[in-house]
């Protein structure tokens, strides 16, 4: 199951599909990825280094627990310094013994199966938090390149409107127009250039947001440009439910299950007595004489005691299928969510594109003329330039939401998704 997941891991994310980075030295997806797992000048993120130092804890707990029970030396001295003739050492009697346990019903072979079945477990949860870190580098890039094409929306919004001031300040000289009409127009171009530095500022932080998964606190990285609207075609729903039976996040049940079966195992090892040995050999100061004593003893009731242990292991057992079962229920539900939000925003930048767009922008150029010339209000223009830009706005929306809900996807499959992908293509 690891090996298999860390192969599919290494396919995740592939924003790069939808993404394309260009050629140059700009920061491109997989840069950000190179950095956030590590690189020979920067080390990867703590999340992927606690679980190397969780590792090793494991691995020290493996050696406790394949470690035998140990040999106790002891020394007892005895009828020393009392009275009458047990004055001084005369009749002292010193015995050395050597104990320790005997182990019965698979103990120690349990123990070492628990502290296995949770290193093994690690290797999913390594994967599981690879993927989370590597959705989280696609969706803090994908807010770094989104702010490109929505500062180029904010320049031709401005551009636009610096044409109608302008139009608006002849139609001023010549009388057609009162001077309300251009210093609505400037209204209009200042709040377009609010929205330009605006847009600005959140370009800047979303860098930085990036920048902080490997550490780095002044990011002078430029993005590699992509087109947001280029959305792929993606598996059918039917194919993705089948991929979400081995996400790690479902895999990882079937790792708590070992380990529960091994803690049950473990508990019932409990239930034998273990069996308590001593040798030794006494000395008689007074006759100068030795011999060897021994003993055996056995705890009662083990079976008994070991009864409240066996019961929370099953019932752990039991819980460990139930939350399997409202997390398969929850991770449905989220693809059922993703997959219909990808489609929904296909659609709408496919709708938008082809049919919306073109129309507003001839009647934008059309209402631009007709307002040279008179024949309409600004009032009119206004609000189709207004209709216009809050087109391309909903557009690019449309496509960033259709991007996020595919690296959700992504996320949640740990799969290339795209049908070039699934046809054996590069995509």
């Amino acid at each position: 199951m690891y090996s298999r997941l860390a192969a599919r891991a290494a396919l995740v994310v592939v924003l790069a599909a939808a993404l394309p980075a260009q050629a140059g030295d700009r920061l491109t997806l997989d840069d950000a990825f190179a950095r956030v797992l590590g690189t020979a000048s920067l080390p990867p993120h703590p999340d992927l280094r606690l679980g190397s130092a969780r590792g090793d804890i494991l691995a020290a707990e493996l050696d406790v627990a394949a470690q035998r029970p140990a040999l106790v030396a002891g020394a007892e001295l005895e009828n020393v310094l009392g009275s009458n003739g047990y004055r001084g050492l005369d009749r002292a009697e010193l015995t050395l013994t050597l104990a320790s346990v005997l182990e019965r019903g698979g103990k120690r072979d349990a123990r070492r199966a628990l502290a296995q079945s949770r290193i093994d477990a690690l290797g999913v949860e390594r994967e599981a938090t690879r993927l989370d870190l590597l959705a989280e580098t696609a969706r803090r890039y994908l807010a770094v390149v989104a702010s490109g094409p929505q500062l180029q929306i904010a320049n031709d919004d401005i551009a636009q409107r610096g044409r109608t001031v302008a139009a608006a300040q002849r139609r001023l000289q010549a009388g057609a127009s009162p001077e309300s009409v251009v210093l609505t127009a400037q209204a209009a171009l200042a709040r377009a250039e609010l929205d330009r530095r605006r847009t600005t500022q959140e370009q800047d932080a979303a860098r930085q947001h990036l920048a902080a998964l490997w550490g780095e606190r002044e990011p002078d990285f430029e993005v590699a440009g992509a087109d947001l609207l280029a959305l792929p075609e993606i598996a059918d729903f039917a194919t993705l439910a089948q991929l979400l039976q081995d996400t790690p996040e479902l895999a990882r049940f079937a790792d708590q299950r070992r380990i529960g079966e091994a803690r049950l195992q473990l508990a019932r090892a409990q239930a034998a007595p273990d069996l308590q040995w001593q040798a030794g050999l006494r000395g008689f100061k007074e006759d100068n004489d030795v011999a060897l004593i021994g003993g055996l003893s056995l705890p009662l009731a083990s079976g008994r005691r070991a009864q409240p242990q066996i019961r929370a292991a099953e019932a752990e057992l039991a819980v460990n299928e139930v939350e399997r079962e409202a997390q398969g229920l929850a991770l449905y539900s989220t693809l059922v969510e993703a997959h219909g939000r990808y489609r929904v925003a296909q659609l709408e930048v496919l709708r938008l594109r082809d049919d919306v767009l073109p129309k507003l922008a001839r009647a934008q150029a059309a209402a631009e003329r007709a307002f040279n010339a008179g024949a309409i209000s600004y009032l009119e223009l206004a609000q189709l330039q207004s209709e216009a830009t809050a087109a391309r706005r909903q557009q690019l929306d449309a496509a960033l939401s259709a991007q996020r809900a595919l690296i959700e996807i992504q996320r949640l499959t740990a799969e290339p998704l795209v049908v070039a992908a699934t046809r054996g293509q590069t995509p």
